[in-house]
């Protein structure tokens, strides 16, 4: 099993082999239009930029599934991102991201990498929103926010889960030793 391996759904309901993507650094996220780190839109938007030359690209999944905040449909979304954050990376249709009807390729991510704990500025904040949902929730691989990301090599392992307290600076350096 591989991340080339998947087909996902771009806006308009076709299928995308992530084959695609062979040979480039990946960085995946599960997004959202109305939260509170809805403003790393604008840094992965600047990382995307310096690096989409050297082979780098960001795949943007927005999923509904924590606050409910990312309402709309795929298209929705892709049309306020590109208006409003200037993002030009690809982003696919709404998934889940756990649960039952969660996206496949995210089941493997999180096989892959799974959860660690929260680090930077939001931590104690996340650790306290997510013990009144699970007490237990640092006890499981599950994704537990919006805008946490995956980072994929070039031979397409999994090499790194960044939560979405971590700083973007970070996520940056580690893009840059990939690339």
């Amino acid at each position: 099993m591989s991340i080339y391996d998947f087909e996902v759904k771009d806006t308009a309901g076709n299928m995308v082999s992530l084959k695609d993507f062979e040979g480039q650094v990946l960085l995946i996220v599960n997004s959202a239009t109305k939260c509170g780190f809805t403003p790393q839109y604008n840094e992965l938007t600047q990382i995307f930029n310096e690096f989409k030359d050297e082979g780098f690209t960001i795949l943007d999944f927005p999923c509904n599934q924590f606050g409910q905040q990312a309402p709309g449909t795929g298209e929705e979304i892709a049309e306020s991102c590109r208006v409003d954050f200037l993002v030009q990376y690809p982003i696919f249709e709404k998934i889940e991201v756990n649960g039952e009807n969660e996206e496949p390729l995210y089941a493997y991510l999180k096989s892959e990498q799974g959860f660690k704990g929260f680090t930077g500025e939001k931590a104690e904040l996340m650790d306290g929103i997510l013990k009144q949902i699970d007490e237990d929730y640092m006890n499981n691989p599950n994704i537990k926010w919006n805008f946490t990301k995956f980072l994929v090599d070039r031979e397409g392992n999994v090499v790194q889960r960044f939560e979405p307290t971590e700083s973007l600076d970070d996520v940056k350096a580690r893009i840059e030793e990939l690339l």
